[in-house]
Protein backbone atom coordinates (compact mmCIF):
# COMPACT_ATOMS: atom_id res chain seq x y z
CA UNK A 1 0.00 0.00 0.00
CA UNK A 2 2.94 2.36 1.12
CA UNK A 3 4.22 1.62 -2.98
CA UNK A 4 0.74 2.36 -4.46
CA UNK A 5 -0.37 5.55 -3.03
CA UNK A 6 2.56 7.29 -4.54
CA UNK A 7 1.97 5.63 -7.58
CA UNK A 8 -1.66 6.90 -7.74
CA UNK A 9 -0.90 10.56 -6.92
CA UNK A 10 2.16 10.17 -9.52
CA UNK A 11 -0.95 9.24 -12.28
CA UNK A 12 -2.82 12.15 -10.99
CA UNK A 13 -0.35 14.50 -11.34
CA UNK A 14 0.42 13.78 -14.78
CA UNK A 15 -2.71 13.94 -15.66
CA UNK A 16 -3.12 17.19 -14.13
CA UNK A 17 -0.46 18.35 -15.92
CA UNK A 18 -2.00 16.82 -19.33
CA UNK A 19 -5.25 18.76 -18.61
CA UNK A 20 -3.63 22.37 -17.77
CA UNK A 21 -1.29 21.60 -21.40
CA UNK A 22 -4.29 21.39 -22.97
CA UNK A 23 -6.26 23.95 -21.98
CA UNK A 24 -2.70 26.36 -22.50
CA UNK A 25 -2.77 24.59 -26.33
CA UNK A 26 -6.28 25.63 -26.53
CA UNK A 27 -6.14 28.64 -25.11
CA UNK A 28 -3.44 29.84 -27.68
CA UNK A 29 -5.21 28.17 -30.62
CA UNK A 30 -8.07 30.46 -29.48
CA UNK A 31 -6.16 33.58 -29.13
CA UNK A 32 -4.79 32.91 -32.88
CA UNK A 33 -7.74 32.44 -34.43
CA UNK A 34 -9.13 35.41 -32.43
CA UNK A 35 -6.09 37.62 -33.99
CA UNK A 36 -6.56 36.08 -37.73
CA UNK A 37 -10.20 36.85 -37.15
CA UNK A 38 -9.61 40.79 -36.16
CA UNK A 39 -6.74 41.12 -38.91
CA UNK A 40 -9.14 40.03 -41.68
CA UNK A 41 -11.54 42.61 -40.36
CA UNK A 42 -9.01 45.06 -40.09
CA UNK A 43 -8.02 44.82 -43.57
CA UNK A 44 -11.71 44.45 -45.02
CA UNK A 45 -12.45 47.93 -42.92
CA UNK A 46 -8.79 49.04 -44.41
CA UNK A 47 -10.22 48.88 -47.99
CA UNK A 48 -13.39 50.23 -47.56
CA UNK A 49 -11.83 53.63 -45.99
CA UNK A 50 -9.32 53.53 -48.95
CA UNK A 51 -11.71 52.96 -51.51
CA UNK A 52 -14.53 55.68 -49.91
CA UNK A 53 -11.93 57.92 -49.50
CA UNK A 54 -10.44 58.02 -53.13
CA UNK A 55 -13.88 57.73 -54.05
CA UNK A 56 -15.23 61.06 -52.82
CA UNK A 57 -13.55 63.62 -55.12
CA UNK A 58 -15.91 62.04 -57.63
CA UNK A 59 -19.33 62.13 -55.79
CA UNK A 60 -18.75 65.01 -54.02
CA UNK A 61 -17.70 67.16 -57.55
CA UNK A 62 -21.30 65.23 -58.65
CA UNK A 63 -23.29 64.67 -56.24
CA UNK A 64 -26.53 62.86 -57.41
CA UNK A 65 -26.02 63.84 -61.09
CA UNK A 66 -23.42 61.32 -60.71
CA UNK A 67 -25.73 58.47 -60.74
CA UNK A 68 -28.33 59.91 -63.50
CA UNK A 69 -27.77 59.93 -67.17
CA UNK A 70 -27.36 63.23 -70.07
CA UNK A 71 -23.98 62.42 -70.69
CA UNK A 72 -21.62 60.31 -72.45
CA UNK A 73 -19.07 57.74 -70.51
CA UNK A 74 -16.75 57.06 -72.74
CA UNK A 75 -15.84 60.88 -73.80
CA UNK A 76 -16.02 61.64 -69.91
CA UNK A 77 -13.23 59.11 -69.35
CA UNK A 78 -10.77 60.86 -72.56
CA UNK A 79 -11.91 64.26 -71.01
CA UNK A 80 -10.34 63.30 -67.45
CA UNK A 81 -7.47 61.18 -69.50
CA UNK A 82 -6.72 64.38 -71.46
CA UNK A 83 -7.18 66.71 -67.99
CA UNK A 84 -8.97 69.31 -70.42
CA UNK A 85 -12.42 69.18 -68.98
CA UNK A 86 -15.36 69.26 -70.79
CA UNK A 87 -17.69 72.17 -71.89
CA UNK A 88 -19.59 73.54 -68.83
CA UNK A 89 -18.30 71.11 -66.52
CA UNK A 90 -15.55 70.18 -64.15
CA UNK A 91 -13.32 67.47 -65.02
CA UNK A 92 -15.11 65.08 -62.57
CA UNK A 93 -17.69 65.16 -64.41
CA UNK A 94 -19.28 61.94 -64.49
CA UNK A 95 -22.49 60.16 -65.18
CA UNK A 96 -22.45 56.75 -64.64
CA UNK A 97 -26.66 55.86 -65.15
CA UNK A 98 -25.36 53.90 -68.74
CA UNK A 99 -22.93 51.38 -66.95
CA UNK A 100 -25.57 51.16 -63.97
CA UNK A 101 -27.71 50.32 -66.53
CA UNK A 102 -26.18 47.90 -68.36
CA UNK A 103 -25.51 46.24 -64.65
CA UNK A 104 -29.46 46.02 -64.01
CA UNK A 105 -30.50 44.47 -67.30
CA UNK A 106 -27.34 41.67 -67.34
CA UNK A 107 -27.46 40.86 -63.88
CA UNK A 108 -31.19 40.84 -62.86
CA UNK A 109 -32.45 38.85 -65.85
CA UNK A 110 -29.81 35.94 -65.35
CA UNK A 111 -30.08 35.94 -61.79
CA UNK A 112 -33.68 34.87 -62.11
CA UNK A 113 -32.93 32.85 -65.07
CA UNK A 114 -30.79 30.69 -63.11
CA UNK A 115 -33.05 30.82 -59.95
CA UNK A 116 -36.14 29.15 -61.73
CA UNK A 117 -33.46 26.53 -63.63
CA UNK A 118 -31.69 26.10 -60.00
CA UNK A 119 -34.93 25.28 -58.39
CA UNK A 120 -35.68 23.18 -61.38
CA UNK A 121 -32.60 21.41 -61.09
CA UNK A 122 -32.13 20.83 -57.32
CA UNK A 123 -35.36 19.71 -56.98
CA UNK A 124 -34.19 16.75 -59.24
CA UNK A 125 -31.02 15.76 -57.65
CA UNK A 126 -32.58 15.60 -54.07
CA UNK A 127 -35.60 14.04 -55.31
CA UNK A 128 -35.51 12.21 -59.17
CA UNK A 129 -31.94 11.27 -59.50
CA UNK A 130 -31.10 7.75 -58.97
CA UNK A 131 -28.31 7.36 -56.73
CA UNK A 132 -25.38 6.70 -58.99
CA UNK A 133 -26.58 9.77 -60.92
CA UNK A 134 -26.54 11.65 -58.09
CA UNK A 135 -22.88 10.72 -57.04
CA UNK A 136 -21.76 11.62 -60.89
CA UNK A 137 -23.23 15.65 -60.85
CA UNK A 138 -23.28 16.60 -57.40
CA UNK A 139 -19.48 17.02 -57.96
CA UNK A 140 -19.61 17.94 -61.08
CA UNK A 141 -22.32 21.27 -60.41
CA UNK A 142 -19.18 21.81 -57.65
CA UNK A 143 -16.21 21.66 -60.26
CA UNK A 144 -18.57 23.97 -62.63
CA UNK A 145 -18.62 26.09 -59.72
CA UNK A 146 -14.96 26.92 -59.32
CA UNK A 147 -14.46 27.45 -63.08
CA UNK A 148 -12.49 30.40 -63.58
CA UNK A 149 -14.64 33.08 -65.23
CA UNK A 150 -12.27 34.15 -67.90
CA UNK A 151 -12.71 30.45 -69.09
CA UNK A 152 -16.57 31.03 -69.93
CA UNK A 153 -15.46 34.02 -71.63
CA UNK A 154 -13.14 32.57 -74.07
CA UNK A 155 -15.97 29.97 -74.85
CA UNK A 156 -18.03 32.71 -75.04
CA UNK A 157 -16.50 35.20 -77.69
CA UNK A 158 -15.15 32.04 -79.75
CA UNK A 159 -18.52 29.99 -79.92
CA UNK A 160 -21.18 31.97 -78.83
CA UNK A 161 -20.52 35.53 -80.16
CA UNK A 162 -19.76 34.58 -83.64
CA UNK A 163 -23.18 31.91 -83.79
CA UNK A 164 -25.60 34.62 -82.51
CA UNK A 165 -24.15 36.95 -84.68
CA UNK A 166 -24.28 35.09 -87.64
CA UNK A 167 -27.89 33.24 -86.66
CA UNK A 168 -29.53 35.47 -84.96
CA UNK A 169 -28.90 38.95 -85.88
CA UNK A 170 -29.79 39.82 -89.36
CA UNK A 171 -28.56 42.31 -91.94
CA UNK A 172 -31.65 44.16 -91.80
CA UNK A 173 -31.04 44.66 -88.28
CA UNK A 174 -27.57 45.80 -88.14
CA UNK A 175 -27.97 48.50 -91.08
CA UNK A 176 -31.28 49.63 -88.78
CA UNK A 177 -29.10 51.06 -86.09
CA UNK A 178 -25.82 51.36 -87.71
CA UNK A 179 -26.15 54.86 -86.76
CA UNK A 180 -26.22 54.35 -83.42
CA UNK A 181 -24.21 51.18 -82.61
CA UNK A 182 -22.73 48.37 -83.76
CA UNK A 183 -24.17 44.75 -83.56
CA UNK A 184 -21.55 42.27 -83.67
CA UNK A 185 -22.62 38.94 -81.31
CA UNK A 186 -20.81 40.84 -78.36
CA UNK A 187 -24.13 42.00 -76.22
CA UNK A 188 -26.42 41.93 -74.33
CA UNK A 189 -27.91 38.48 -74.97
CA UNK A 190 -24.65 36.89 -74.89
CA UNK A 191 -23.63 38.33 -71.36
CA UNK A 192 -26.79 37.33 -69.62
CA UNK A 193 -26.57 33.70 -71.10
CA UNK A 194 -23.47 32.97 -70.01
CA UNK A 195 -23.14 34.93 -66.95
CA UNK A 196 -26.67 32.44 -65.68
CA UNK A 197 -24.29 29.58 -66.66
CA UNK A 198 -21.80 30.96 -64.30
CA UNK A 199 -24.02 31.90 -61.00
CA UNK A 200 -26.04 28.63 -61.81
CA UNK A 201 -23.82 25.79 -60.10
CA UNK A 202 -23.49 27.89 -57.02
CA UNK A 203 -27.24 28.52 -56.69
CA UNK A 204 -27.95 24.62 -57.66
CA UNK A 205 -25.67 23.43 -54.58
CA UNK A 206 -26.96 25.98 -51.91
CA UNK A 207 -30.87 24.70 -53.11
CA UNK A 208 -29.83 21.27 -53.72
CA UNK A 209 -28.26 21.40 -50.06
CA UNK A 210 -31.53 22.96 -48.26
CA UNK A 211 -33.77 20.54 -49.77
CA UNK A 212 -31.34 17.69 -48.89
CA UNK A 213 -31.89 18.87 -44.98
CA UNK A 214 -35.59 19.07 -44.97
CA UNK A 215 -36.42 16.32 -42.36
CA UNK A 216 -37.71 13.14 -44.25
CA UNK A 217 -40.57 12.49 -41.64
CA UNK A 218 -41.79 15.89 -43.11
CA UNK A 219 -42.34 14.69 -46.74
CA UNK A 220 -43.53 11.33 -45.35
CA UNK A 221 -46.25 12.99 -43.27
CA UNK A 222 -47.35 14.70 -46.37
CA UNK A 223 -47.34 11.45 -48.21
CA UNK A 224 -49.19 9.83 -45.41
CA UNK A 225 -51.89 12.41 -45.62
CA UNK A 226 -52.42 11.92 -49.61
CA UNK A 227 -50.51 14.22 -51.40
CA UNK A 228 -49.10 13.58 -54.41
CA UNK A 229 -45.14 13.70 -54.64
CA UNK A 230 -45.11 16.76 -56.79
CA UNK A 231 -47.20 19.17 -54.35
CA UNK A 232 -45.29 17.94 -51.48
CA UNK A 233 -42.21 19.00 -52.65
CA UNK A 234 -43.24 22.16 -53.37
CA UNK A 235 -45.72 22.47 -50.33
CA UNK A 236 -42.75 21.13 -48.22
CA UNK A 237 -39.69 20.95 -49.12
CA UNK A 238 -39.41 24.09 -51.28
CA UNK A 239 -41.59 26.06 -48.80
CA UNK A 240 -39.35 25.02 -46.04
CA UNK A 241 -35.79 25.62 -47.65
CA UNK A 242 -37.22 29.14 -49.50
CA UNK A 243 -34.94 30.83 -47.19
CA UNK A 244 -32.05 29.07 -48.21
CA UNK A 245 -33.01 29.46 -51.85
CA UNK A 246 -33.29 33.10 -51.85
CA UNK A 247 -29.98 33.29 -49.80
CA UNK A 248 -28.57 31.46 -52.76
CA UNK A 249 -29.96 33.67 -54.99
CA UNK A 250 -28.85 37.50 -53.12
CA UNK A 251 -25.01 35.15 -52.53
CA UNK A 252 -24.82 34.45 -56.79
CA UNK A 253 -26.63 38.11 -57.63
CA UNK A 254 -23.70 39.45 -55.56
CA UNK A 255 -20.84 37.86 -57.41
CA UNK A 256 -22.77 38.66 -60.98
CA UNK A 257 -22.58 42.30 -59.90
CA UNK A 258 -18.54 41.95 -59.76
CA UNK A 259 -18.02 39.93 -62.43
CA UNK A 260 -15.98 41.98 -64.83
CA UNK A 261 -13.55 39.69 -66.94
CA UNK A 262 -16.34 37.77 -68.85
CA UNK A 263 -18.53 40.78 -69.10
CA UNK A 264 -15.67 42.82 -70.41
CA UNK A 265 -15.26 40.18 -73.30
CA UNK A 266 -19.02 39.24 -73.92
CA UNK A 267 -21.18 42.58 -73.10
CA UNK A 268 -19.76 44.73 -75.77
CA UNK A 269 -17.53 47.16 -74.07
CA UNK A 270 -19.78 50.35 -75.18
CA UNK A 271 -21.48 52.50 -72.32
CA UNK A 272 -24.71 52.13 -74.39
CA UNK A 273 -27.90 52.58 -72.23
CA UNK A 274 -29.75 49.57 -74.47
CA UNK A 275 -33.64 50.61 -74.83
CA UNK A 276 -36.05 48.05 -74.19
CA UNK A 277 -38.35 50.06 -76.59
CA UNK A 278 -36.34 48.84 -79.55
CA UNK A 279 -37.90 45.39 -79.79
CA UNK A 280 -35.66 42.60 -80.10
CA UNK A 281 -33.09 44.37 -81.07
CA UNK A 282 -32.88 45.79 -77.61
CA UNK A 283 -31.66 41.72 -76.78
CA UNK A 284 -28.17 42.55 -79.37
CA UNK A 285 -27.46 45.75 -78.23
CA UNK A 286 -23.41 46.32 -76.24
CA UNK A 287 -24.02 47.02 -72.76
CA UNK A 288 -21.16 47.88 -69.71
CA UNK A 289 -21.29 46.97 -66.82
CA UNK A 290 -19.82 48.60 -64.14
CA UNK A 291 -17.45 45.93 -63.14
CA UNK A 292 -16.06 45.63 -66.30
CA UNK A 293 -15.61 48.94 -66.47
CA UNK A 294 -12.85 49.33 -64.04
CA UNK A 295 -11.29 46.66 -66.26
CA UNK A 296 -11.93 48.67 -69.31
CA UNK A 297 -10.71 52.45 -68.14
CA UNK A 298 -8.12 51.87 -65.38
CA UNK A 299 -4.79 51.74 -66.52
CA UNK A 300 -2.81 51.90 -63.49
CA UNK A 301 -3.02 55.63 -62.95
CA UNK A 302 -2.09 56.23 -59.15
CA UNK A 303 -4.03 59.22 -58.74
CA UNK A 304 -6.23 61.93 -60.42
CA UNK A 305 -9.67 62.15 -61.80
CA UNK A 306 -9.60 58.83 -63.53
CA UNK A 307 -8.43 56.88 -60.75
CA UNK A 308 -11.18 59.10 -58.27
CA UNK A 309 -14.03 57.83 -60.81
CA UNK A 310 -12.82 54.34 -60.90
CA UNK A 311 -12.68 54.29 -56.99
CA UNK A 312 -16.24 55.46 -56.83
CA UNK A 313 -17.16 52.51 -59.39
CA UNK A 314 -15.94 50.26 -57.01
CA UNK A 315 -17.85 52.32 -53.99
CA UNK A 316 -20.49 51.64 -55.76
CA UNK A 317 -19.74 47.93 -56.40
CA UNK A 318 -18.86 47.48 -53.10
CA UNK A 319 -21.57 48.84 -51.42
CA UNK A 320 -24.12 47.05 -52.85
CA UNK A 321 -21.90 43.38 -52.52
CA UNK A 322 -22.59 44.27 -48.62
CA UNK A 323 -26.30 45.11 -48.89
CA UNK A 324 -26.86 41.64 -50.98
CA UNK A 325 -24.80 39.80 -48.25
CA UNK A 326 -26.88 41.54 -45.30
CA UNK A 327 -29.76 40.39 -47.22
CA UNK A 328 -28.72 37.00 -47.53
CA UNK A 329 -27.79 36.40 -43.86
CA UNK A 330 -31.18 38.11 -42.90
CA UNK A 331 -33.45 35.73 -45.31
CA UNK A 332 -31.04 32.83 -43.94
CA UNK A 333 -32.14 33.37 -40.16
CA UNK A 334 -35.95 31.58 -40.43
CA UNK A 335 -33.92 28.21 -41.33
CA UNK A 336 -33.07 28.43 -37.95
CA UNK A 337 -36.14 27.11 -36.61
CA UNK A 338 -36.46 24.26 -37.86
CA UNK A 339 -32.36 23.91 -37.52
CA UNK A 340 -31.80 23.98 -41.47
CA UNK A 341 -28.66 26.02 -42.10
CA UNK A 342 -27.83 27.36 -38.53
Amino acid sequence: MAIGVPYRSARKGVAATGQHGAVRTDRRAELTLGALAVGVLALIALMLVTVMINAWPSFSANGLSWFGPGGDVVSEFRAMQASVALPGHSLLYFTAWPLIWGTLVTTVPAALIALAVSTLAAIFLTEFAPAPVRRVLEPVVRLLAGIPSVVYGLVGILAIVPWINAHLISTARKDSVQHVVQLNGADLTTATLVLTIMILPIMIAITASALAAVPTSWREGSAALGVNRWRTIWRVSVRTARPAIMAGLVLATARALGEAIMLSMLSGGRPFAANPLDGLTFLFEPVQPLAATIVKEYGGQPGGPVASTIYAIAALLLFSATLLSFTAWAVKQPLKRYGIGA
